[in-house]
């Protein structure tokens, strides 16, 4: 199966905080840490955002005994409307996948689909209930 032919994984959120501020915490080192791949047992020990296009993220968690790295490179940044990276966490795979964050303002907040391209089968459910979970700490954290 080649990554053209796998699953899309699609999520939505409604925010109530302005698009510009839900965007701007996806590239904002210090705010994305606190909520982006972050899980409640594990540490973040190292994030790094180069917020261009061409620029790449690194955000690790120590996880236990074990440091997860999530990676990938900034392919469109068009704020507050449009995110789109690729995506890997070399531990569980070589392939790197494609994420688009799109942003659409509405009368109070925003509303948020994520579309994620290249997932394998086997990790469709657990990438949905994992993007479900991330949306729900960023809106925590904006509150």
């Amino acid at each position: 199966m080649t990554p053209g032919t796998r699953p899309i994984v699609r999520v939505t959120h409604r925010f109530n905080a302005p698009a510009e501020r839900v965007f701007d915490s996806w590239l904002d080192p210090k705010t994305a840490g606190r909520w982006l791949f972050a899980t409640p047992t594990g540490r973040m020990v190292r994030v790094e955002i180069d917020a261009r296009i061409g620029g790449q993220f690194i955000i690790v968690e120590r996880r236990g005994a074990e440091d997860i790295e999530h990676r990938g490179e900034y392919l469109d940044i068009d704020r507050p409307r449009r995110l789109i990276f690729t995506f890997g966490v070399p531990k569980y795979s070589r392939d790197m996948t494609r994420v688009c964050v799109g942003i659409l303002p509405r009368e109070t907040g925003c509303e948020l689909t994520l579309t994620h391209e290249g997932v394998l089968p086997e990790f469709t459910d657990r990438t949905n209930a994992g993007w479900m979970e991330i949306l729900a700490k960023l809106a925590a954290d904006l509150a």
